[in-house]
């Protein structure tokens, strides 16, 4: 697992524990966040308590995409499929927030914050770039296959690489233990 990414991990308070998939094309990584770490992390950046409230309801994956290969990889969240037990789970494209903050009347300041700690819609990656940010999910207690592929080559014709994966999970706030 990539050292920056444990040292968020480790930021944010959670147990590192190594979610990933990968080709020999590329690598994968997953960070759950739990509802108590997301807005905490955008409390502390001044969010409305609206924005917070709708945000603590879903489901928060941090992804790290590394090409690994020599060619470039093509990313487009349009062709990841996320599915819980066979059935559809619909992650909603940044425009839908966009639209739902613009509605709620949250200043631009916010909207921009929160558009840059999503994992971009389409991307290219060259040989040996990185590049990551979160995912919003529905949130459930099921675990959640991702179905995603990456066309390849400079004109975007090489191999597809398909990924399946089918680990995630919805990270939980730890329930707080009472003293006696």
């Amino acid at each position: 697992m990539n050292t920056a990414l444990i040292l968020l991990a480790g930021t944010l308070g959670v147990a590192t524990q190594s979610l990933h998939t990968r080709t020999n094309d590329i690598l994968i990584e997953f960070a759950p966040r739990t509802p108590d770490q997301m807005t905490s992390f955008y409390e502390a950046r001044g969010f409305p308590k609206a924005m917070l409230d709708k945000l603590k309801h879903t489901c928060y994956i941090t992804v790290r995409i590394h090409n690994t290969s020599q060619q470039q990889i093509w990313h487009d969240l349009g062709n990841w499929k996320f599915s819980v037990n066979g059935k559809p789970l619909i992650r909603e494209h940044r425009d839908v927030w966009k639209q739902r903050w613009q509605d709620m009347g949250i200043p631009l300041r916010f909207q921009s914050t929160f558009r840059w700690t999503l994992l971009p819609e389409t991307l290219d990656y060259l040989p040996s770039e990185i590049e990551g940010g979160n995912i919003i999910l529905p949130r459930t207690d099921q675990l959640i296959t991702l179905k995603a592929n990456f066309k390849t080559g400079e004109d975007q014709q090489g191999p597809v690489i398909n990924i399946e994966y089918d680990q995630l999970k919805c990270a939980d706030d730890s329930p707080t233990k009472s003293e006696p």
